[in-house]
């Protein structure tokens, strides 16, 4: 049986767009049809690489073409919600870089609007599709780590500095979506410090402390003014503990038999006796094909037969959920901040 042919527009051909014009134009039973940008440079560019597409500062040309199931935006993350609400109006199903949109506000009405017109919402979390974070997710779900206790996050760089969202908007959501989807919940508080090094009033370096229901807790440590990029993750289990280094190029995921067992001295009731347990150290298989080439696949899959996406909007809504609670707490110094269940 023949695959049905889904047309795309892609929205912005910035930073992020040539990727995703790369990616869903290698795909079988895909057709880029067309690129919206308002910088005439930026088309300029398009249509030297993808010449068969239409090339356009006319959205609504765009929005107007039938042959144009699903649209893709990566454009800067206020311009998010009336892009996506028009598309969806529009007919068209959506992927949206993160973060889904700038308010929860606006966010809630994307997804209840998609939802009321019966449209898929992806939102473009691309870590998840990564061979080393499924990977991880099999090894936590499997039970081999035991019960989950922390995770830590280090995501550092010497740049990029971004000139409407702080650090928190722009790198905190890779955190927050993998540590949902491998914890499988939203956390019960947040609490975020950071400061401003660049005279922008845009934070450049923030720190999170969530908490997550049975008393899990997770850090993430965030960084535009690093002499090092780190991308980084330690997931420790009562039993096993887990790294996972996106910059090693050989072993991005390391599983360690190390922990401790803690036994209560009988000869003092008050007293807790700590047993180091240190065995081997083994590096499953990952597997080596891009995220975005996963993802892309996937996210034609929901349009064509009609599957709730890997990263929903409803997902999308629950990485913003934190992200707008951790600012608040970042213009209130560092006050913890409860998040009730959506």
């Amino acid at each position: 049986m023949q695959m049905k042919k889904i047309g795309i527009g892609l929205v912005g051909f910035g930073y992020w767009g040539p990727n995703l014009a790369r990616n869903f134009s290698a795909q079988q039973g895909c057709t880029l049809v067309g690129i919206y940008d308002l910088d005439a440079g930026q088309r300029q560019k398009a249509a030297a690489r993808f010449p068969t597409a239409l090339v356009t500062a006319d959205y609504g040309a765009l929005l107007a073409r039938e042959d144009i199931q699903a649209i893709c935006i990566a454009t800067p993350v206020f311009t998010h919600f009336e892009l996506a609400k028009r598309a969806i109006l529009a007919g068209k199903d959506i992927l949206i870089e993160k973060p889904i949109t700038r308010t929860v506000e606006e966010g809630r009405e994307l997804v209840a609007l998609a939802e009321a017109r019966g449209r898929i919402l992806a939102v473009d979390h691309t870590f998840l599709y990564t061979g080393a974070v499924q990977k991880i997710k099999e090894v936590v779900s499997s039970g081999q780590i035991g019960d989950v206790l922390y995770l830590d996050c280090v995501r550092t760089n010497l740049g990029k500095f971004q000139e409407d969202i702080n650090v928190i908007y722009d790198l905190a959501p890779h955190d927050l979506a993998i540590i949902n989807h491998l914890v499988d919940g939203e956390p019960t508080s947040v609490m975020a410090m950071g400061a401003c090094h660049s005279g922008s009033g845009l934070e450049n370096i923030a720190y999170l402390h969530l908490e997550y229901p049975g008393g899990v807790v997770a850090h993430c440590h965030l960084n535009w003014l690093a002499p090092v990029k780190i991308r980084k993750i330690l997931i420790a289990g009562s039993q096993k503990m887990v790294v996972y280094d996106d910059m090693d190029a050989m072993d991005k995921v390391k599983v360690y038999d190390k922990g401790i067992t803690v036994v209560e001295d009988r000869e003092a009731v008050l007293k807790l006796k700590v047993d180091y347990r240190s065995g081997d150290m083994w590096s499953p298989k990952v597997a080596t094909r891009e995220a975005l080439d996963a993802e892309a696949q996937h996210f034609l899959a929901c349009v064509r037969d009609r599957h709730r996406p890997l990263c929903s909007g409803e997902d999308g809504l629950k990485v913003l959920r934190i992200i707008e609670a951790a600012q608040r707490s970042l213009e209130n110094g560092g006050e913890r901040i409860f998040l009730q269940p959506a």
